[in-house]
């Protein structure tokens, strides 16, 4: 028997995160690491601890094995409640369905049982792959002083990169008129975070009307929203001016660890801690003569060569004369003697060869996958095109 929540949190986590290539080859994209000892979902499941938010359900589906392991009872976040906590929601057969969820919406839909279980006045709908800090209660109560149906967190975008973004246009009260998928000509540059508060009784009133709809792709952003403004409901833009950051490419991926470079407090302060499941490694440890410049270093590393501007994960290891630079390591990377790596993402356990070349260009990301060995004196470039 459940009690009643005020709000119930549904994170969505199941996509494939194709565009990360090798890094989501085995691992969904929410559990890919970040900042040397997180994962990207540590940030979301932080955000509704610090929010107040104890109901948490996870819609996993591609790769789940090690998410659904990362999470276990929800411990870290302290989301391990006897009523509430974190749940993983994935895929199932039952009377009425028997599929994959065919769209984010769908994934909500299919869900309607558990979150009626909690009796919510209240539904917000989250992504579990971007990096940011947010107080949603705030959101909340936003929500029901304007008496919104659907409230969605935005953002100003330059105008230059807006065309990448559901945009909305709104009025002088914050009211939504508008909703524009990745428009080629933005008319707003206020971009929608993919954060929802949705009133649950009208939330799953468009829900079922879109499983009904057998022409529906079962969206959010294509189907829910546009349904909703055509019908006259009241939507709500809540502006939000912190960091943040959609890694769903390895350009941002790299680029928002690059960012923690130039501002720590991305991950968190004493007020509003990034909680993850910790390693259990010993302490980092700075060899003679090693040079670090610039970097973030996890426990359990060893660095006897030079780390400059770089991102490193737990039991990193850098030898004598080698040189990273520009670069994220995840956790147990060994970086042998000689070695050069730069512009790169290195997944977990890859191993970098003496006097071998790990180097990404401008643009164009270099990206090791998990457990690689880069031979003893070649280029990584050369060797990825022969495979």
């Amino acid at each position: 028997m459940f009690r009643k929540k005020e709000c119930v949190a549904m994170l969505l986590a199941g996509g494939q995160g194709s565009r990360l290539m090798s890094l989501t080859s085995k691992t969904a994209k929410p559990a890919v690491g970040f900042g040397g000892k997180y994962r990207i979902i540590d940030f979301t499941l932080s955000n509704c601890v610090n929010s107040g938010f104890d109901t948490v359900g996870v819609l996993t589906q591609y790769q789940p094995l090690f998410l659904n392991d990362y999470i276990g009872s929800g411990l870290p976040w302290d989301l391990d409640r006897e009523f509430g906590g974190v749940k993983i929601l994935p895929p199932y057969q039952g009377k009425k369905r028997a599929d994959w969820y065919r769209g984010t919406a769908n994934a909500i839909y299919q869900n309607m049982e558990f979150i009626e279980g909690y009796d919510p006045e209240y539904v917000l709908i989250l992504s579990g792959d971007h990096i940011y800090k947010m107080d949603y209660s705030k959101m909340l109560e936003y929500h029901k002083e304007k008496g919104a149906d659907c409230t969605i967190a935005v953002i100003d975008v330059p105008l230059s990169e807006a065309s990448r973004f559901g945009i909305m246009s709104v009025d002088e009260s914050g009211r939504i008129y508008k909703f524009t998928e990745k428009p080629k000509q933005p008319d707003s540059t206020k971009a929608s975070m993919g954060i929802y508060i949705f009133s649950k009784d009208k939330l799953f009133r468009y829900l079922t009307a879109d499983a009904a709809d057998k022409g529906s792709s079962n969206d959010f952003g294509k189907n829910i929203i546009p349904a909703m403004l055509k019908n006259g409901e009241k939507m709500i833009a809540y502006p939000f001016s912190g960091y943040w950051k959609d890694v769903g490419t390895l350009g941002s991926l790299w680029e928002a660890n690059m960012d923690l470079l130039s501002d720590p407090s991305i991950l968190g302060d004493e007020s509003w801690r990034i909680y993850t499941r910790h390693s259990p490694s010993a302490p980092q440890f700075i060899g003679e003569g090693a040079i670090l410049e610039n970097s973030s270093v996890t426990e359990g590393c060893e660095i006897y060569g030079r780390v400059e501007n770089s991102v490193l994960g737990a039991g990193v290891k850098v030898m004598r004369g080698a040189l990273v630079k520009d670069s994220v390591l995840f956790s147990g990377v060994f970086v042998d003697e000689g070695a050069r790596v730069s512009r790169a993402i290195v997944d977990s356990d890859a191993h970098i060869g003496e006097n071998s070349t790990v180097e990404g260009e401008r643009d164009n990301i270099a990206v090791v996958e998990s457990g690689f060995r880069v031979e003893v004196g070649k280029n990584f470039q050369d060797l990825r095109e022969e495979r």
